[in-house]
């Protein structure tokens, strides 16, 4: 059990420092008064055939991460709904340097680790501000960050949140390294609150947009499997593998934002 010791006091020290670390300063996004504001709306959808969904056999703690016994986890890597809807497509506004007060959703800003699943599977940060995970589930999880932030965080007890604060903007691949292969998520840090995330039936709004034209981009992870590299499962010390993806997609339109307004603005993506 000379893990389980080692697992514990590095929670312990990792809490410590989340409570002592200073503050970083708010990015160089200016929040200034917007009076006239309008609204973008939208929906994202598929079109074209739909791929197969990305499953993993889930073949470590089924009490824990199968309550339903169901034998599998999807990836969650492509959520297209019965109506062509596509979830969890990221859309934001390029390059914007002012506007309203920072009012992304608090749910996006909180990790949990629930039934071996990182919920949400995309978290929204702002840049310089703290992001906080716990785990629900009362078995080893372990957060392993990959990209604009460098964090390894284990999990060994329930409820207990750690913070960490993300400096920089950008993304951040979620791993565990417990041996829940399938469990994979994505943070955004970002220097802006016009940001929105599609719901089940694709849609998004974004809010207090200062009149002008703009640049609005939709942000999609990516939904295939690039490789497979062994990794070792830090709670039994044994060898399993990890999937890695292919790059993240984007596509862009122009919008006008009249005061007052609301623009309409609709994507559509598909594997080519």
């Amino acid at each position: 059990m000379r893990w389980l010791q080692t697992i514990l006091i590095a929670a312990a020290l990792a809490t410590a420092f989340s409570l002592v670390a200073p503050a970083s300063a708010q990015s160089s996004y200016q929040v200034i008064t917007v009076s006239d504001g309008g609204t973008i709306s939208g929906v994202v959808k598929w079109t074209g055939e739909r791929p197969k969904p990305l499953t993993l056999p889930i073949t470590k703690d089924p009490a824990t991460c199968d309550p339903a016994h169901t034998g599998t986890r999807d990836l969650e890597r492509l959520e297209i709904g019965a109506d062509g809807g596509v979830a969890n497509t990221v859309v934001s506004l390029r390059g914007i340097a002012q506007g309203k007060a920072w009012d992304l959703p608090d749910g996006r800003k909180h990790l949990d680790q629930k039934e071996c699943r990182y919920v949400p599977h995309i978290s929204l940060v702002a840049a310089n501000t703290d992001f906080s995970i716990k785990s629900s589930d009362p078995i080893l999880h372990t957060v392993h960050m990959i990209g604009v932030a460098d964090y390894n965080l284990p999990f060994p007890m329930t409820d207990v949140t750690l913070t960490r604060t993300m400096h920089k903007s950008g993304v951040v691949d979620l791993k565990c390294n417990a041996g829940h292969i399938w469990m994979n998520g994505i943070v955004l840090v970002v220097n802006h609150p016009y940001y929105a995330i599609t719901d089940e039936h694709g849609e998004f709004r974004i809010t207090g947009v200062p009149p002008g034209e703009y640049e609005i981009v939709a942000w999609h992870e990516g939904w295939k499997v690039e490789r497979e590299e062994p990794v070792l499962d830090v709670g039994t010390q044994t060898k399993t593998k990890r999937l890695f993806f292919t790059d993240p997609m984007t596509w862009q339109k122009k919008v006008n934002v009249s005061s007052n307004g609301h623009a309409v603005v609709d994507f559509q993506i598909s594997e080519h």
